[in-house]
């Protein structure tokens, strides 16, 4: 037996949030019946979704894409530009987990998991996102300890980061930095806040999940401890 709002998010009708509203609408049924929340299922029972058969449960996949500069994170794009989708030959309906900017590059998961995906986005959880950028002049401390505490952007403070200088010269400065916010263009903006130019930026790691020696434009899948941790997170 299944939960049925578990059972719809396997079968890709969206994220248990998303089947509980269908559910809670009245767009579900369960042989002939208006579905309640709660409710459990087998795999012999009819379920619809507005009137259409929901079939069987699909496989699910999980991938780690290393994700070029130059593309965008959807699964298609209105203006023709190249998308994460044109590196991925699989034959299996993914969305990307999150994004990263047109600009950015760096490890990027694509599922059909709806359930992982909105567990892996929503705020609440706080994940760890770390990346590695240079950056434009040298960081000074005072700098690096205003970004960990918190800078504003758009009138909004950021909440508390872990800002590392790796390296620097008179010219350059590299860092690591590692947030659980996931705003528009979030660490471009906030050495943006301190006078800085983000130059290169890469996502290296997403909890402890991290992108190895994963080429650019390459992905594989992920491994069951792997698929296992995100779950847990």
């Amino acid at each position: 037996m299944y939960r049925l709002n578990k059972y719809l998010a396997d079968c890709g009708v969206g994220s248990r949030r998303e089947c509980d509203a269908l559910i809670k609408d009245g767009f579900v049924k369960v042989n002939g019946k208006v579905a309640v929340l709660g409710q459990t299922v087998s795999e012999n029972d009819k379920i619809t979704v507005k009137d259409k058969r929901v079939g069987d449960k699909q496989k699910l996949y999980y991938l780690m894409l290393h994700k070029p500069k130059g593309c965008v994170t959807t699964v298609k794009d209105d203006l023709g530009r190249k998308t994460v989708m044109d590196f991925i030959d699989l034959k299996a309906r993914l969305y990307p987990v999150g994004r990263l900017d047109y600009d950015t590059e760096g490890l990027l998961i694509l599922t059909n998991d709806g359930d992982l995906s909105n567990r892996l986005t929503h705020p609440r959880n706080e994940i760890n996102k770390t990346y590695v950028c240079r950056v434009s002049g040298i960081l000074k401390e005072s700098e690096r300890i205003q970004m960990e505490r918190g800078v504003l952007i758009d009138g909004v403070k950021t909440a508390p980061a872990k800002v590392k200088i790796l390296e620097q010269d008179q010219h350059h400065t590299r860092c690591e930095v590692i947030i659980h916010e996931g705003r528009n263009h979030q660490v471009r903006k906030m050495f943006e806040a301190v006078g800085k130019e983000v130059e290169f930026l890469k996502r290296v790691a997403i909890g402890d999940l991290r992108l190895g020696g994963l080429k650019r434009g390459e992905y594989r899948f992920l491994n069951e401890l792997e698929i296992d941790y995100l779950k847990k997170m």
